[in-house]
């Protein structure tokens, strides 16, 4: 079992003020996070604006923040999404990126039964073996 420390930050996502992710800043507060005694920090849950990212915006962002803070924190990425074939492929490219885990969703829009909730996260978890939190 992979344990994230004792204190896990879910870290926003600051914007320039033409609304484009400012990744300097971004960089600077991951590394001021993990200075401050952040063990983990949370990139692109929902506390980070997952949703109104693109995929290319979120990568580029794991890559920055990961980077900035390997090895004295862990990246939890948040990889999640309504649609099963999307966050599995999004998972399975972070791992190769060395994230320690990610973080998914229940598809929250389109609402399925229980067994395809299982069936959800079954098919995320073996696109990519990682360690996942549920939110």
């Amino acid at each position: 079992m992979v344990t994230f420390g004792r204190l896990i930050t879910a870290m926003v996502t600051p914007f320039a003020a033409d609304g484009s992710v400012d990744y300097r800043l971004a960089e600077r507060l991951a590394v001021h996070l993990v200075e401050q005694g952040n063990d983990a920090i949370v990139v692109c849950g929902t506390t980070g604006e997952s949703p109104t990212l693109t995929w290319e915006e979120k990568y580029r962002l794991f890559q920055i923040v990961g980077d900035a803070i390997a090895p004295q924190a862990k990246l939890i990425a948040g990889t999640g999404s309504n649609s099963t074939r999307q966050a599995a492929e999004a998972t399975n490219k972070v791992v190769k990126l060395g994230v320690s885990g990610t973080l998914q969703v229940v598809p929250y829009y389109n609402k399925p039964p229980q067994d395809g909730l299982y069936q959800h996260f079954v098919a995320i978890a073996q696109a990519a073996p990682s360690p996942s939190r549920v939110r």
